[in-house]
């Protein structure tokens, strides 16, 4: 008789290695199938160029959850995350730019250099951008209601109104305006200056193909705004050994818990029998049983390319069929001979500065133009480009006295218009990357030694991301909460009993969390103790 686990999990992204260590820590037979050589999926650290080290996608850390840190014990599996010295720099071509310092006091002062109203608002806005971050703290960690019109959605509907009745109305109006406004409105009330509604309307952008001007963008800012670094709240950092090193301690917690982990595995379909599913096929015909299976992929590539379309009711398809993916990232790694000179700024020794994420996007008004050209002709003229430099708190990723950089560059068009390919435009979508952070920091692109190119195409085949997709699916009202991903099955659950969603196309969405695979095997569990 062959061997039946208590449950496989497709795909060995973050979220799938922490499902696999929250669910074999209670003694269950957990197999983890990962398609590519080794774990982490989008992330992992690669070596790109000989001697030069970086993050292969995801490339910054601040969302990964306190709560599965401690759980797993991460630091005792090797995870160090380190402290940005500062959040972001903007540079411009003619002009000192903006620094947004760790330190509230000189972040204050320089704000006040552009706008002394800026100044006097930074800190309120602070203060009720963390207090609605508290909220959403409090609803990613555990399961949305079923959202359709059970008792159990009228319970989660007076507790969301009974937190959000505990902020001031100030902050309830801020609340109200993340939510209904775009982030660029929003914005707009708050600060005057062009740079400092840039510094905070990135995060609006981000993995999402929308003007800043777009409804909805308003939640995506603040989807980025609830985690933490080492207990310090909204701040950003860099893993040590770049974004492979959480794979690696998620594997390790996995493997120390008594998961399995088998790379080289690539799951081709679910097995169903009788309504439920009951293993997996390989795409090498070899096929694995399980009680559950939990899969780490986004809902697309799991509903409409690995189950039987008969095994599905014809609405749930239909819904997973409307169910938008394309957040038009492309990712860049470069190999540096140096660090980048800003040629308004003379001061660009500063240490502070190399550690920030440094935005080529200098106003609301740019960002909406980048999206504007792209829906035109498939990649911005001025694309947005985020421009990080690791190397600058981690020596082990590059030679001494050189570096390397991440970019990450919005927006990228998944699917090109006339039937064009990114085979055909990888080459030049990376020139104008360049060109945009050479307008700012002249002799960037002599500083080059290699690159390394993901289009949205080298996402999804590369890394299984669907349209290069990262965060699994869209960030829009219609698909948060209890829609994420279809309303009536945002529980990790879908119509297939024994068949769970464990990636961010379920709640609390994308961004290196963990939460989505928590979640879900919190679900198992609970199935579990009720005989399910």
């Amino acid at each position: 008789m062959s061997e039946r686990l208590d449950a496989v999990i497709v795909g060995g992204g973050h979220n799938g290695l922490v499902a696999a260590a929250y669910l074999a820590r209670t003694g269950l037979s957990v197999r983890v199938l990962e398609r590519r050589a080794r774990v982490g999926g989008a992330v992992a650290t690669t070596e790109f160029h000989p001697g030069f080290r970086n993050s292969l996608a995801a490339y910054t850390v601040s969302l990964l959850d306190p709560g599965v840190i401690r759980d797993l014990d991460l630091a005792g599996h090797g995870l160090r995350i380190v402290h940005r010295k500062a959040a972001n720099f903007l540079p411009e071509p003619d002009g000192p730019g903006l620094l947004m310092a760790d330190d509230p006091a000189e972040r204050r002062a320089e704000i006040a250099r552009l706008s002394p109203r800026d100044a006097d608002a930074v800190g309120a806005y602070g203060a009720a951008i963390e207090r609605a971050a508290d909220l959403l703290r409090a609803l990613a960690r555990r399961a949305p209601p079923p959202g359709i019109g059970t008792p159990a959605d009228a319970v989660a509907a007076v507790s969301l109104a009974a937190q959000a009745m505990r902020l001031s109305r100030a902050e309830r109006q801020t609340l109200i305006d993340l939510f209904t406004k775009s982030a660029g409105d929003m914005l707009r009330l708050w600060f005057d200056s062009d740079l400092v509604q840039a510094a905070f309307g990135f995060d609006a952008v981000v993995g999402s193909y929308q003007s800043p001007f777009d409804p909805g963008t308003g939640y995506v800012l603040l989807h980025h705004c609830f985690g933490e670094v080492n207990g310090r709240r909204g701040a950003w950092g860099h893993a040590i050994g770049g974004m492979g090193a959480i794979a690696d301690a998620l594997a390790a917690a996995a493997r120390a818990a008594g998961a399995a982990i088998e790379t080289d595995a690539e799951v081709a379909r679910v097995l169903v029998e009788d309504g439920r599913a009951v293993g997996v096929e390989l795409a090498d015909g070899r096929a694995v049983r399980a009680a559950r299976i939990l899969a780490n992929v986004d809902p697309q590539r799991l509903y409409l390319g690995m189950v039987e379309a008969d095994a599905l009711p014809e609405t749930f398809r239909r819904r997973i069929e409307g169910y938008a993916m394309g957040s038009a990232s492309l990712r860049m790694n470069v190999a540096l001979s140096r660090l980048p000179r800003f040629a308004g700024r003379p001061a660009a020794d500063d240490a502070a500065l190399y550690t920030a994420g440094i935005l080529c996007a200098p106003s609301l008004a740019y960002m909406d133009r980048a999206y504007v050209t792209a829906r035109a002709g498939g990649f911005s003229e001025q694309p947005i480009v985020e421009l990080v430099i690791p190397s600058t708190l981690d020596d082990s990723l590059a030679p001494p006295g050189t570096h390397v950089a991440s970019l990450f560059c919005q927006h990228f068009a998944p699917d090109l218009p006339e039937g064009r390919s990114w085979d055909d435009l990888r080459e030049a979508a990376a020139d104008r990357v360049i060109d945009t952070v050479e307008a700012v920091a002249p002799g960037f692109r002599d500083s080059i030694i290699a690159r390394q190119i993901l289009t949205p195409l080298d996402l999804e085949r590369d890394l299984g991301l669907t349209k290069g997709d990262i965060f699994h699916g869209r960030l829009t009202f219609d698909q948060l909460w209890t829609g994420r991903p279809v309303p009536g099955y945002a529980q990790y659950r879908g119509p297939v009993a024994g068949l769970y969603l464990c990636g961010s196309g379920a709640h609390p969405g994308g961004g290196v969390t963990g939460l989505p695979g928590h979640n879900a095997a919190q679900a198992v569990l609970a199935d579990r103790r009720r005989g399910h």
